[in-house]
């Protein structure tokens, strides 16, 4: 056993109070629309779209359309490199002749660009690889009452961070993973004065399933389980105006890992950090709410919130606007969020844009773009003719 001094203990906890909780695929956890981005990152309880399978599939119960598609993408990290970007593909269709029940599906990927690898001894390049992560998913919502649905998805993971070395014989596999969302979505239309309002709450739990490991099980990482809490106030500011108002908390339903600061000697520190190693990601998912070092002040920390805002006129313009917070000790990510959109009959696109408010924050100025069709619209359109 090595002891670890007091002023050793000291100095670790200046130099890491910054402990963010780690995952692996952290590419799950990037909002894919502009809409969502531009109000804060946040969808939970918004009104539904066809991008709601990443924010809470059980919307798709509510929304309008029989059918829908949708492609987004983002530069990811522009400010560093110009070769990041994820792009996402969202797609829903209604079931049946009740309008309560639709199936939906989404696809990701997250390209990290392009790598030169480089041997140790001469420093020549041996190779150029491109790593990337991507998923699959398909979900199933329905309603339980006129106010009231719930939603699942099923998906599949699959991180290719690696690559195979034919000069000395190390082959790096991609690891895959697969995850389970659970969510639930209430509407409701209360009266304000004269005024038909609505008002929605949302729910999702998300990506519960099992873990991913790059070194044989040597090192498992847990995906990025989150549980996703929100609520949105529309209401009329006058024919064809109206202005939403939304809030969104977030928690990762991860464990933080073990830190040497936190452990009298390195021997307890080893064998907690092997008990996190060994911790099944259930077991993660209730351990995350009472493992913080710091106690519940930590805890706290850990959530994330945001506030948007949503003006729509006629369904066809669209402005938007919101605040992420992450606290600094835990990630930092803070920033400001704008964007637009346009609807022309069957075809809506949004953008949107990030203003970090952190100092010297990688994501600073990212931009989103989305299109949507309105599948059923296009249908109607080509059966006028």
């Amino acid at each position: 056993m090595v002891a670890v001094t007091t002023a050793a203990i000291a100095d670790d906890i200046k130099d890491n109070e910054f402990n963010p909780v780690t995952t692996g695929v952290t590419s799950l956890s990037i909002t894919p629309d502009a809409r969502g981005a531009s109000m804060g990152d946040q969808g939970a309880a918004t009104d539904p779209d066809v991008n709601s399978q990443f924010w809470n599939s059980s919307k798709y119960a509510f929304i309008e359309s029989k059918a829908g598609i949708s492609l987004s993408y983002t530069p990811w990290l522009r400010k560093i490199v110009n070769d990041i970007y994820l792009a996402n593909l969202s797609g829903y269709l209604k079931l049946g002749s009740s309008d309560n029940q639709a199936i939906s599906a989404s696809l990701r990927y997250f390209s990290l660009g392009e790598i030169q690898t480089h041997d140790d001894g001469s420093g020549a390049t041996l190779a150029s690889i491109r790593p990337f992560e991507m998923s699959v998913d398909v979900g199933y919502s329905r309603k339980l009452s006129e106010k009231f649905s719930m939603g699942v998805a099923l998906r599949y993971i699959y991180s290719d961070l690696g690559f195979s070395d034919m000069n000395t014989g190390d082959k790096t596999k991609g690891s895959s993973a697969f995850a389970a969302d659970i969510n639930g979505y209430l509407c409701t239309y209360p009266m304000v004065g004269r005024n038909e309002c609505q008002w929605t709450l949302g729910f999702n739990i998300s990506n519960i399933g099992s873990k991913v490991s790059y070194n044989g099980g040597n090192d498992p990482a847990f995906l990025p389980a989150n549980l996703k809490l929100g609520t949105a106030f529309t209401f009329p500011l006058a024919d064809y105006h109206n202005l939403t108002i939304s809030a969104e908390a977030n928690k990762l339903l991860v464990p933080v890992k073990p830190r040497l600061s936190d452990y009298e000697d390195t021997e307890k520190y080893n064998d907690a950090l092997q008990k996190w190693k060994d911790m099944s990601s259930i077991t993660g998912i209730f351990k995350s709410f009472s493992d913080a070092p710091g106690g519940f002040k930590e805890e706290l920390r850990e959530i994330t919130w945001s506030l948007g805002a949503e003006y729509v006129y006629n369904q066809q313009f669209f402005l938007r606007g919101g605040y992420y917070h992450e606290n600094k000790w835990k990630g930092n990510r803070q920033y400001f969020g704008f964007g637009a959109g346009f609807a022309l009959s069957v075809i809506k696109l949004d953008a949107a844009y990030m203003i970090a408010t952190a100092q010297n924050s990688p994501l600073d100025q990212t931009l989103r773009f989305t299109l949507s069709f309105d599948m059923e619209g296009i249908r109607n359109l080509f059966g006028r003719r």
